[in-house]
């Protein structure tokens, strides 16, 4: 079966979707080690990266709206997130001992996946195993899927 012109509103989306997330990481990174609040990082990202140039490197076009839900998401959501992440971690790496990029990372999927019940907990790690595959080599996508797939599973089981 091919794609036809129908196809391209949801593929246009999905990639949109995938920018927002990227750029969700980037945001909620540079909040933990910049201590910079929702509203200026929202704010900053919405003007300044989304969709724009930045030293050099075009942003693809987001979906600002999604981008929004999982920061504004993460950051009133964060005392559900960290347990949960911590539960899936090894005992001597807990969530606040993790770089910031991975914490990012492992923080706005973990929210998808406990808050986000309309998007297949799947599509969440898949997306999320691209983010970090970006950012790590060796065993680092391994320990994301791990612990995405452990709260996609207990979220599962709520449900």
């Amino acid at each position: 079966m091919t794609a036809g012109a129908g196809d391209l509103p949801e593929i246009r989306r999905a990639n949109q979707r995938g920018a927002a997330r990227l750029g969700a990481v980037q945001a909620l990174y540079q909040m933990d080690v910049g201590e910079a609040s929702l509203e200026s990082t929202l704010k900053s990202f919405s003007e300044h990266v989304l969709g724009h140039e930045v030293e050099d490197a075009q942003y693809l076009p987001a979906d600002a709206d999604f981008f929004g839900q999982i920061v504004s998401g993460v950051v009133t959501s964060q005392l559900d997130i960290d347990p949960m992440i911590d539960a899936n971690l090894p005992s001597d790496w807990p969530v606040t001992r993790i770089d910031a990029l991975l914490r990012a990372i492992l923080r706005a999927a973990a929210f998808e996946l406990l808050k986000r019940p309309d998007i297949p907990a799947r599509v969440v790690i898949s997306e999320y195993l691209d983010v970090a595959r970006a950012f790590y080599e060796g065993e680092v996508p391994g320990l994301v899927n791990g612990v995405l797939d452990a709260i996609a599973r207990k979220t599962a089981d709520r449900n």
